[in-house]
């Protein structure tokens, strides 16, 4: 079973799984590519130099470790906690989960909502993506950052909570 489908009561649907948009990933990655030009500029220095091999080694060993130290902690970790990161919006509740050890999530159930609005500047109209918030009843409003096709997302959630209070309820 996929990761929403694991959490899902019987009879529940799924109308939207979406992972943060893939802005998120865009530092990481420029990160990646500018830790990994230097480490081989500092490679190729150190194979023209003139110093000893036990030095080279050494100096090579060091570039190396820290290179991939840059990569794990600034790319390999976004990546995954990217990846495993879940916001989810199903006939009866908001689902948001995150976390790479530790996880942690919250379940907003859709008869609960208040309000649902979305914010999103000029970057994030051209990336079609912004931020969802979401007020509950008895909760401060929540905001979900990257959400991609936010408008969209919103709207969705919108008629969720629409057709939940009318007793509608409509399965497509």
């Amino acid at each position: 079973m996929g990761y929403p489908e694991s959490i899902l009561a019987q009879g529940e649907r799924v109308v939207l799984h979406h992972h943060p948009h893939w802005k998120c990933l865009l530092v990481p990655t420029f990160v990646f590519i500018v830790g990994t030009a230097l480490a081989g500029v500092g490679g190729g220095y150190l194979s023209t130099s003139d110093i000893n091999s036990t030095a080279k080694l050494v100096l090579g060993i060091v570039i190396a470790v820290l290179w991939l130290g840059i990569v794990i902690w600034f790319f390999v970790r976004p990546l995954i906690s990217w990846r495993t990161t879940h916001f989810v919006l199903t006939d009866r509740r908001v689902t948001y989960r995150n976390g790479i050890i530790t996880r942690s999530g919250i379940d907003i159930p859709v008869q609960r909502i208040n309000s649902v609005e979305f914010r999103h500047g000029l970057v994030d109209r051209v990336l079609r993506t912004g931020t969802l918030i979401i007020e509950s009843a008895s909760e401060d409003p929540l905001e979900f950052n990257d959400i991609p096709h936010v408008e969209r997302v919103h709207s969705l959630l919108y008629h969720e909570v629409f057709d939940t209070r009318d007793g509608n309820d409509f399965r497509r």
